[in-house]
């Protein structure tokens, strides 16, 4: 059956403000104000739906608090890239039994990709009964009506209709933090790697039409926010489901207009939607980090086959010589899968290889997990688990070699860096980023957060830069 985009309706949306209005009656009555906790696991985009989720609460009465023993409601956002991250939210979700035990009517959702899966929505509901509330990434923008439904009828929701997922704007979000932001474009995913789950949690690619988008980035660069990440399990592919020509790279475009001193940076990049505009496009716009997470996953082309991700090594070589040449300061940094199904040793070998060809910043490295219901899941593996984490260990060994190599190339230079936290230590009190994405950690007034300023490297290790702000004339 051919995709149907579906986008929700003002109305629609207005009818779940109502919503909000209404359990605010409901859970403010005795003159309290009863607290949430929102716990968030995974990717970026978990991250950007948990801002949505603490919008909607806020307006439905609720303040926040991080203490499992002090919150009325519990929302656990969840994952299902890989299974220890589902065992890992199982078991916390598990030990809520305590919190509930001590504040009798506490309310615990569990929502996210993890649930979107049916066996896992079953196993909560046979085997976790602290969970009241289950629903899936498509269900988000209707959290209202689903929390006034249980109210009203105490009894256990789950809403986790497979869907090729919707787009709706409008939703209230209550962001993290005051100098970074995210902005998602576009949701789900039409790749089908054979290891990954995202297609069938997340639903269909849908682009956010490109008005929305810079308006909401308007938004953010008024707010003061100096950092905006644009999201998608694919950005490169951003616009083609739209009746527009705007392209991912004219997207940035448009953005990097906005008048303002804000840094674009975006996540993920599928290497083979990666393309000359967008590499021309990063050069030229002045605000865009010449930061580039190109996922490469395997450097075997016989793997990369059976992966499904449509190019061989030659040609993923090629777009990063590309993306160089327009960008000789590049900071690249991919994702790499160890142990997929049938991975033989010169497999492995060949990963290594273009490791060392490439020299990437910064490697995130994982074995691989096995999906229920993606075709990988069904493939032969007779690799045992011992031999994948040596692989995994010599992998981590070469990607930590080049990256401590890499950034003791950053000392005795001045950088140009985002302060954007503080560590919470006596030395090095500040954290900040460069252009390229680069942790640098920094000794020097609050005053500094949130302001981009220039930093003498002074030191390095595998993980991070050390640096001294340099005072101005």
């Amino acid at each position: 059956m051919a995709y149907v985009r579906k986008e929700i309706g003002v109305g629609d949306i207005k009818r779940q403000e109502e919503y909000c209005a209404e359990v605010f009656d409901r859970i403010t009555a005795n003159g309290a104000r009863p607290l949430a906790m929102v716990d968030t696991y995974g990717c970026q985009q978990n991250e950007a739906d948990s801002e949505k989720i603490r919008g909607y609460l806020a307006e439905m009465g609720y303040g926040f608090t991080q203490d499992e023993f002090r919150a009325d409601l519990i929302v656990v956002n969840t994952c299902a890239v890989r299974e220890h991250a589902e065992m890992r939210v199982l078991g916390n979700v598990g030990q809520l039994n305590h919190s509930k035990k001590a504040k009798p009517g506490q309310i615990v959702a569990v929502c996210g990709c993890m649930v979107q899966q049916p066996h896992m929505a079953e196993k909560i509901r046979r085997s976790y009964p602290v969970v009241d509330m289950v629903f899936g990434p498509h269900e988000l923008w209707r959290l209202p009506e689903l929390m006034l439904r249980y109210l009203e009828k105490g009894k256990r929701v789950f809403e986790t209709t497979q869907s090729d997922g919707t787009v709706a704007e409008g939703i209230p979000q209550k962001r993290d933090g005051s100098i970074k932001a995210w902005l998602s474009i576009m949701y789900g995913c039409n790749n089908f790697c054979t290891y990954c789950i995202v297609p069938y949690v997340r639903g269909r690619e849908r682009s956010r039409r490109p008005e929305d988008i810079v308006a909401e980035a308007r938004e953010l660069v008024a707010a003061g926010y100096k950092e905006i990440t644009l999201l998608g399990q694919n950005v490169n592919s951003y616009g083609k489901d739209l009746d527009t020509d705007v392209s991912f790279a004219d997207l940035i475009a448009m953005i990097n207009d906005i008048p303002g001193e804000f840094l674009i940076r975006f996540m993920t990049s599928h290497p083979k939607d990666a393309t000359e505009e967008l590499f021309r496009t990063m050069a030229e716009c002045e605000k865009c980090a010449h930061q580039l997470h190109l996922p490469v996953q395997s450097g075997s082309d016989r793997i990369l086959k059976a992966m499904n991700r449509h190019y061989d090594s030659e040609k993923y070589l090629q777009k990063v010589e590309l993306a160089r040449s327009y960008m000789p300061d590049l900071v690249l940094t991919t994702d790499i899968i160890v142990g997929f199904p049938n991975e033989t040793e010169e497999d492995f070998e060949e990963t290594l290889r273009l490791c060392e060809k490439v020299r990437y910043d910064a490697m995130f490295t994982f074995i691989y997990s096995k999906r229920v219901g993606t075709p990988a899941a069904e493939m032969p593996d007779p690799y045992s688990r011992e031999d994948k984490q040596k692989h995994f260990d010599r992998l981590l060994d070469v990607a930590n070699r080049i990256s401590a190599e890499k950034h003791r190339e950053y000392e005795g230079k001045t950088v140009r860096v985002l302060v954007d936290g503080e560590t919470g230590k006596e030395q090095y009190n500040l954290s900040s980023r460069t252009n390229g994405g680069r942790l640098v950690h920094l000794k020097g007034s609050k005053e500094l957060l949130g302001r981009f300023i220039n930093v003498k490297i002074t030191g390095s290790n595998t993980w991070a830069l050390y640096g001294e702000p340099e005072t101005e004339d």
